[in-house]
């Protein structure tokens, strides 16, 4: 703690006092920080506390702050669209507006070669061997095409998390992955320190074994506990649906809509295969409109793309995201 801080402390104090004894307000959440294991220190921006957005729930009109589409959430003031994911969560939507997809994802200060599509794909690097100038090129791109996120391991969080500020892109990462089988406890650990490493969204995988040995107590339980860990966080639920029967992806949507996920997501893209538009259909039926439905695994050109969209996804996960917004095809060994 320094001189500064100590002076604020003793500032407070002497205004409770002088209040008699009253607490101020409790402080927005862009004044908590913390320190992840990267050693990045973290502050969340302001998170549009009292902004207009177009959920059900809106807030008192006299707020101070709101957002007037002409700024950028991630600098220092809330100052960009209604519609931003980083100021209004999936929560704050309507379920007519969650089932318009693409309407459900929009960017800070926009340019020329957003579009779409691009606006929902995760831009996706987790192989075990990436480099550090392999992210860097895939934070590149994110800034480029606009992509809604780029999806890296945890240990480049904080890298991609300096790389993408001001951008508009979120950071997404994956816990328990790719298998799904450690405990809730160690994932809920690694969820809340890829957050404090600057993580926006965390894709956590079930624990596949207790769901097809039927134990879905432990299922949910596991789900829950990441959920708590990654309040305010947007929360997807990978099920990995190429091991899963038709039963099994049902129940495993119906515990992730239980424990408040705010998607469920196909596959790790690691797994004996990806996602379908049967599935994605069948995970949209069992969730319905107020979730999102994230497509991963295999998704290699811009008509595989339509077809999940179509089939009910309004979020895709892929390595081959600049095939799919410029139309070409997946260079080999992209997911």
């Amino acid at each position: 703690m320094n001189d500064e801080d100590i002076k604020k402390i003793a500032a407070e104090v002497a205004r409770i006092m002088k209040a008699g004894g009253q607490p101020a307000p409790r402080q927005t959440l862009g004044d908590s920080v913390s320190i992840g294991s990267a050693g990045k220190v973290f502050q969340h921006p302001l998170l549009n506390p009292a902004g207009n957005f177009s959920g059900p729930a809106k807030p008192a009109a006299s707020a101070s702050k709101a957002c007037s589409g002409q700024g950028d959430c991630r600098l220092e003031e809330n100052t960009c669209s209604s519609s931003c994911q980083s100021c209004n969560p999936l929560s704050n939507y309507t379920a007519q507006q969650v089932k318009a997809s693409v309407d459900r994802v929009s960017f800070c200060n926009p340019n020329e070669a957003s579009n779409s599509i691009a606006g929902m794909i995760d831009h996706t690097l987790l192989k075990a061997n990436a480099t550090q100038e392999e992210i860097g090129k895939l934070c590149e791109e994110a800034r480029k095409y606009r992509f809604a996120s780029v999806c890296v391991n945890p240990g480049y969080v904080a890298m991609a998390s300096r790389l993408l500020r001001g951008s508009g892109v979120m950071v997404c990462t994956v816990i328990g992955f790719p298998l799904g089988s450690t405990t809730p406890t160690v994932k809920a650990i690694e969820a809340r320190d890829a957050i404090a490493n600057g993580a926006d969204e965390i894709d956590m995988v079930i624990n596949i074994g207790a769901l097809k040995s039927g134990s879905d107590h432990l299922v949910l339980d596991d789900i829950k506990a990441v959920r708590e860990a990654t309040r305010g966080k947007t929360l997807k639920v990978i099920l990995e649906t190429s091991y899963l029967t038709r039963d099994e992806k049902v129940r495993a949507c119906k515990m992730a809509k239980l424990a408040q996920a705010d998607f469920v997501k196909t596959s790790t893209g690691f797994g004996s295969g990806g996602a379908t538009p049967e599935d994605i259909a069948l995970m949209r039926e069992t969730v319905g409109p107020e979730m999102g439905v994230k497509a991963s695994g295999g998704i290699k050109n811009a008509e595989v793309a339509a077809a999940m969209i179509k089939a009910g996804a309004n979020r895709l996960g892929t390595s081959a995201s600049i095939a799919i917004v410029s139309g070409g095809e997946a260079a080999k060994g992209q997911y």
